[in-house]
């Protein structure tokens, strides 16, 4: 059995653990009939508060993006604009592109000149021009998004601040863009701004929520858009909004305290194996070059990566919660 053919039956077996991992998880029967007597619930009570969480569940569910885009975009192409906007940083398409090409190509280079292996230093170029770009912009996301929740309650307790002193829901936006700093500011300062071209306050809070894909913006959005259906006190339903955020983020504090213990675990435990092997490879590149030419520690060493990356896989999921 040739390499070639290890390399298709590793694949087969991965593929049917993959389908087996996707029966074993998908929707039970109990989860599907209970939803669908929480359908007929929404549907025919009379309740104001079950029709207004039937309308919260509704526009949830439409605004939640395809598997393979963001919401609010219509290509692949643009869904990484999206994702590179997101950022903060100004980086276009272009830029993005030429980097993971020239970070593949070097990383190729320098793994052919030190192993002599063609397939794989083209595999690990490809790896890593692909992949450490894409962490790299989902680190600036998730910096910005962060710091977005974080100043997001502040912005909303002062536009209720702005209402209760009598003052109109777009001019209490324009206070918030020039008073709460960062990316909360940045990005209301864009609605006012689309508000003034013309574009009603739903349509601009709605393409700001699509680009930016924070539940807690969501929230403020589908808030909005009750309270226009609805009526009521605007400032109060704001205000309870902001305190329901505030306990969700120190809810996601204490979550994040209590798992840091087992998050450091797995990613020392995934990080050994291949730190030493970097390390003894570096060292003494004889001892290992078998792992480069021979077609049975080939296949050995993808077969251990294979199962090291379910076992990170399994670990991420036991220490990641919903809130």
């Amino acid at each position: 059995m040739d390499i070639f053919q290890l390399l298709l039956l590793s694949g087969g077996v991965m593929a049917l653990m993959v389908v087996g991992y996707v029966l074993v998880t998908g929707k039970s029967a109990s989860k599907e009939s209970h939803r669908r007597l929480q359908a007929v619930r929404y549907r025919h009570s009379e309740s104001t508060d079950t029709k207004v969480e039937s309308q919260l569940k509704k526009a949830i569910a439409a605004r939640k993006p395809k598997a393979h885009k963001v919401a609010g975009s219509g290509s692949r192409l643009e869904a990484l604009e999206m994702r590179l906007d997101r950022t903060g940083k100004k980086w276009t398409l272009s830029q993005y592109l030429y980097a993971s090409l020239g970070l593949a190509l070097t990383v190729a280079v320098i793994v052919y000149l030190r192993s002599g292996a063609f397939l794989l230093s083209l595999g690990v170029g490809l790896v890593v021009g692909a992949g450490l770009p894409h962490m790299v912009v989902k680190f600036f996301i998730n910096k910005r998004t962060n710091t977005f929740i974080t100043k997001f309650p502040d912005g909303i307790e002062l536009l209720v601040r702005g209402l209760r002193s009598g003052l109109p829901v777009t001019e209490t936006l324009a206070v918030v863009a020039t008073e709460i700093p960062g990316p909360v500011g940045e990005e209301f300062k864009g609605i006012v701004e689309r508000i003034k071209i013309g574009r009603t306050m739903e349509d601009s809070l709605q393409e700001t929520a699509d680009r930016l894909g924070i539940p807690e913006f969501n929230f403020f959005c589908i808030t909005l858009a009750i309270q226009r259906e609805t009526g009521g006190n605007l400032a109060e339903t704001l205000s309870n909004l902001s305190d329901v955020l505030r306990k969700r983020a120190q809810m996601k504090l204490k979550i994040r305290a209590m798992s840091s213990e087992s998050k450091a675990s797995a990613y020392i435990v995934g990080s050994l194996p291949f730190i030493v092997f970097i390390m003894i490879w570096w060292i003494n590149p004889s001892y290992l070059g078998g792992f480069f030419t021979d077609d049975r520690l080939i296949v050995a060493g993808l077969g251990g990566m294979v199962w090291m990356s379910i076992g990170g896989f399994i670990m991420a999921k036991m220490v990641s919660f919903e809130i």
